[in-house]
């Protein structure tokens, strides 16, 4: 059985003890304080599970990304995107994985304790890759946790090199030039994930510029999760979005935030709802305010 969105708790409970092929990865992350998402993992996390670092693992060095967001040949170091997390190019990723021992015949479980935030990125990068047997926990460590699952502290023995082997991607990678040359146009709709004091302006705590993209729409990310930290219902988050979208088409949206990370929430409940698979622009508004030529909105 193939888990291509959400999984429980209780679902992966049952797929540990199956003997299917499996790898849990702990995303968990702090903006503030990069280095505490792995003294949380050391302290506890699902046995076996693999540590992703966003910073480490799942972002790339700055630098510039390729024409189009494409890989630069002879540039093994390339991003594919700018911003302040700029995506490492999939075959930069791809070494990655394999370092770790994940292949393409595993079930991928990634899970957090940020909202879904930071394993988010981890679950799309996956799909870019063409591996779509990845899954979201849902409710994260504390769903697992409540549900009765086992923890381990410390870390894991590190596993057998693997060959991760790419394939077509199952996502699409949105550039800052695609973005502004579609700007205004009904054929392009993005949903800006950030909060809505920093959509406005009126705060802006991490990039230089406060603001966002012109005509974009407002859909914080965390309005996708319950009380309980897991998605709402699909019923549930289909009216939202529909609300949220007022008739236009959802081939058009193209989703981002601040760095390309907690866009993915939007991203996956758009899917959840049905509606998608939509697009990602991965450079968000800190690779869109890095430069003073292109426009800002305010408000």
């Amino acid at each position: 059985m193939s888990f291509p969105l959400l999984i429980s708790a209780a679902e992966l409970a049952a797929l540990r003890g199956s003997g299917q092929p499996l790898m849990v990865f702990d995303c968990t992350f702090d903006l503030a304080k990069p280095e505490a998402g792995h003294a949380a993992f050391l302290e506890r996390h699902i046995p076996g599970a693999v540590f992703a670092d966003l910073d480490t693992a799942l972002s790339a060095k700055h630098g510039t990304p390729g024409a189009g967001g494409m890989l630069v040949a002879g540039e093994s170091d390339t991003p594919a995107s700018g911003g302040r997390h700029p995506l490492p190019n999939r075959e930069k990723f791809a070494t990655w994985l394999s370092s770790v021992g994940f292949s393409n015949g595993m079930q991928a479980v990634v899970y957090d304790r940020n909202n879904a935030n930071f394993c988010g990125r981890l679950w799309w990068m996956l799909k870019w890759c063409g591996h779509d047997a990845v899954a979201v926990l849902d409710g994260g460590l504390a769903a697992w946790q409540a549900a009765g699952g086992d923890t381990a502290a410390g870390e894991e023995p590190a596993h057998f090199q693997a060959n991760f082997e790419l394939g077509e991607p199952l996502r699409e990678l949105v550039g800052t030039e695609a973005v502004l040359k579609n700007l205004g146009r009904v054929g392009q709709t993005l949903v800006d994930a950030r909060a809505a004091p920093r959509f406005r302006g009126e705060v802006e705590p991490l990039d230089p510029v406060a603001g966002h993209i012109p005509g974009a729409l407002n859909r914080p990310f965390g309005e996708n999760l319950g009380t309980d930290g897991r998605f709402k219902p699909a019923h549930q988050l289909r009216g939202e979005f529909d609300a949220l979208l007022g008739g236009r088409d959802v081939a058009t949206v193209v989703h981002h935030c601040g760095s390309g990370v907690s866009a993915v929430p939007n991203l996956l409940a758009m899917e959840l709802a049905g509606l998608g698979p939509t697009r990602l622009y991965a450079g968000s508004w800190s690779e869109w305010c890095s430069d003073p030529a292109r426009p800002v909105a305010r408000g």
